[in-house]
């Protein structure tokens, strides 16, 4: 009897399905080159390093900066919810949204996707939503990377992470040594949970009846501010800025003040949204929600107070600033007071 040999295929890796996800890959580029007028990088998905095109680039002095990032746990609610065309906006708004924090405007992305078991239907839908991010925060996805790892993953579960690259001169770079004495803080609303804190919201979940419209709720993508963040740094409007992700309010508005300066914030001023209310009422400290959770506030910019009226013509009613705090000298890099409305 003729013994079976082992193969990759049988360890539960199909390099044939793989191929298959980047001739699909190859197509879109391709498609997307056509729509762009550039051409450069379609025939280059596949290959062993991802190239971009910095030639056509005009900016005085160019500094590149770059970020990496992932989704967390919210991919399990995707897994969970079987929807996958959306957290691949979130993956992409993880990355550009620290990028503009510096003022640089996003050139290219790469992603890594890590799963159990490639299956092209689930994986072509995460692949729409990083593109789709990748349109929104005007950027190129140049490559990435499929790893099928069974036995590290069970068969359905997977992870992303993210890695992008951004463009911006020296002379514009947002910087915490600009911030000042008398600025004020200004907070742009989040659309919802964002990507942050969904290890407390799933084990809220696991006692708690789930309906179509709270499903809708966890999965929003995480709102992408390149566009109106960017336009303000142009224009001079920013004296510093900050994305409210891990460590909420309470860490991420500190990192953009320097340490001779005080932020001083009035919480009652928060538009905290109804899924924030929701959370609260499952016996969340204040303190437990305001450094785990964005609370309706996704990013936020320090500004020169004549600015007000300036900052405001960039946005939609959805998402326009509105004050929650100022810049003030001091030893204490933190004062929060009064209370968030519940």
């Amino acid at each position: 009897m003729k013994k079976i040999q082992n193969s990759y295929k049988k360890s539960g890796v199909n390099i044939s399905i793989a191929n298959k996800f980047v001739d699909h890959i190859a197509k879109l580029s391709k498609k997307n080159d056509q729509k762009t007028n550039s051409s450069f990088n379609s025939n280059n998905i596949g290959a062993f390093g991802s190239v971009f095109d910095l030639s056509k680039i005009k900016i005085k002095d160019p500094v590149i900066v770059s970020c990496t990032d992932g989704v967390g746990t919210k991919v399990d609610l995707a897994n969970k919810f079987k929807k996958f065309d959306t957290i691949g906006i979130d993956l992409v708004a993880m990355c550009v949204n620290d990028l503009i924090v510096q003022g640089a405007k996003p050139l290219f992305f790469l992603d890594y996707i890590a799963l159990g078991k490639l299956q092209l239907k689930k994986t072509k839908s995460i692949l729409k939503g990083i593109l789709q991010g990748c349109k929104i925060s005007n950027c190129k996805l140049i490559g990435g990377e499929t790893a099928e790892m069974p036995g590290i993953y069970s068969k359905d579960k997977f992870d992303l992470a993210g890695f992008s690259v951004g463009i911006v001169s020296k002379k514009k770079i947002l910087h915490k040594k600009n911030v000042k004495h008398g600025d004020l803080i200004f907070a742009i609303p989040s659309n919802g949970i964002h990507s942050n804190g969904y290890s407390l919201v799933r084990s809220i979940l696991k006692k708690t009846k789930i309906n179509n419209n709270l499903k809708k709720e966890l999965l929003k993508p995480t709102k992408i501010y390149t566009k109106e963040i960017l336009k303000l740094a142009n224009h001079n409007l920013i004296s510093s800025a900050a994305h409210i992700t891990g460590g909420g309010l309470l860490e991420n508005i500190a990192r953009s003040v320097p340490n001779d300066l005080s932020v001083n914030i009035d919480l009652s001023k928060i538009k905290v949204k109804r899924i924030f209310k929701w959370l609260k009422s499952k016996n969340i400290s204040d303190l437990e929600m305001l450094r785990t959770f964005n609370c309706g506030v996704g990013f936020c910019i320090i500004i020169n107070k004549k600015n007000i009226k300036k900052i405001k013509k960039y946005f939609s009613k959805e998402f326009m600033p509105y004050q929650i705090g100022y810049i003030s000298k001091g030893s204490s890099k933190l004062n929060f007071y009064n209370n968030l409305k519940w």
